[in-house]
């Protein structure tokens, strides 16, 4: 597969996270050279264009021109070949250009087309889609797979074979949480770039992705999600949508030596590591890591896909968005938020709200001083 450089909507004022595709200069598929204006874009204050990072192509473009993005957002990619295919799509996947759809009757509801439709054909309201922000179609898998485990219809009772998929560093450690919590047995790995049979970690590997069909055949209906998306966050992110397309289940997996008040919520396919502590009243979304030694005070809520980092301290009321990054041993002060796909790097001190897809550098305090 070539490698493909994403072009990211840049955070060009620290006070607004979105911005203004104003325009696009270059088409899909054309040449562009380093340091060429691919786009323009602008928020209420600022101005800015972003320029391509190296020679090659566009290719994988997602939007148009008059549309908002969320700074960190891809825009599109840099490819060797203007025949290059977007990787954060499944080899299925249509390749046309990913669009924003925006209902009328719902003027505070950013929702990209597949997200749409993928809920409309799941019987879902928009109206109960989040407000405020763009709900992309691994959101709807959240929602689905979260109504799935209530309705108690996904998961056969009294089933303990599993699989992981990914067998790289965190599915090994996740392989250990897994026999720590005694409560499921381990079949084996999966993962789309090991040759099927190759031990890992005393495990077999059974094969990729497209094993799941075969399994689910055979009755195995529980899996975990081995990839950690550090970064690599598609990547993560296409392999809870993977499962639950094949009808999968992901349930929590929590350590025996982890903490978790009585009052705490937790959806399905959250990993809590050792150590780990867990407050009174918090809500954990779907897919979730709180990793080793982590601490989430009172009346915290965590979107689906939240990481958190080994050390990483949540003061009481802290809100995390979907799919942010919180590194090592970085402190989140009361009541602050991050934003959807913000990273806090290792060591830092966060004292104010991050936008979505903010970036806070690691050892530093934000906001930073001026």
């Amino acid at each position: 597969m070539q490698k493909l450089i994403p072009i990211k909507i840049p955070l060009i004022n620290p006070n607004e996270s979105e911005a203004l595709i104003v325009a696009l200069p270059v088409k899909e598929g054309a040449a562009i050279q380093q340091g060429q204006v691919v786009a323009v874009i602008e928020t209420t204050k600022s101005t800015g264009e972003i320029e391509s990072e190296a020679s090659g192509y566009l290719v994988g473009l997602r939007f148009s021109e008059g549309e908002t993005l969320q700074a960190g957002e891809v825009l599109g990619y840099i490819g060797m070949s203007p025949d290059a295919s977007d990787p954060s799509l499944p080899p299925w996947a249509d390749s046309q250009p990913l669009k924003v759809a925006r209902e009328p009757a719902l003027t505070g509801l950013r929702i990209t087309e597949p997200a749409r439709e993928l809920a409309l054909s799941q019987g879902l309201s928009l109206e109960d889609l989040p407000q405020g922000t763009l709900v992309t179609r691994e959101t709807v898998m959240a929602l689905i797979s979260s109504e799935k485990s209530v309705s108690g219809t996904s998961l056969p009772q009294g089933e303990k074979r599993l699989v992981i998929y990914g067998a790289g560093g965190h599915g090994c450690s996740l392989a250990a949480l897994v026999r720590h919590s005694e409560d499921y047995e381990i079949l084996g790995f999966l993962d789309d770039g090991l040759p099927e049979g190759s031990p890992v970690d005393g495990l077999p590997v059974l094969g990729g992705g497209e094993k799941l069909v075969e399994l689910a055949q055979a009755g195995i209906r529980l899996a975990v999600n081995g990839v950690g998306g550090i970064g690599d966050l598609p990547a993560r992110l296409s392999v809870y949508r993977k499962l639950a397309e094949a009808s999968f289940f992901c349930p929590s997996v929590i350590h025996r030596t982890a903490f978790l008040e009585k009052s705490a919520m937790l959806a399905d396919g959250v990993q809590v590591y050792p150590m780990a502590y867990v407050g009174v009243r918090v809500q954990v979304g779907y897919g979730c890591i709180i990793n080793t030694g982590a601490i989430v005070s009172h009346d915290c809520k965590l979107a689906p896909y939240v990481n958190l980092s080994p050390g990483a301290t949540l003061a009481g009321g802290v809100v995390v968005g979907e799919a942010a990054l919180v590194g090592m041993r970085a402190t989140i002060n009361l009541n602050v938020s991050i934003g959807k796909r913000a990273r806090i790097g290792n060591g830092a001190t966060v004292k104010q709200d991050v936008p979505d897809g903010g970036i806070v550098p690691a050892g530093t305090i934000w906001p930073p001083r001026r």
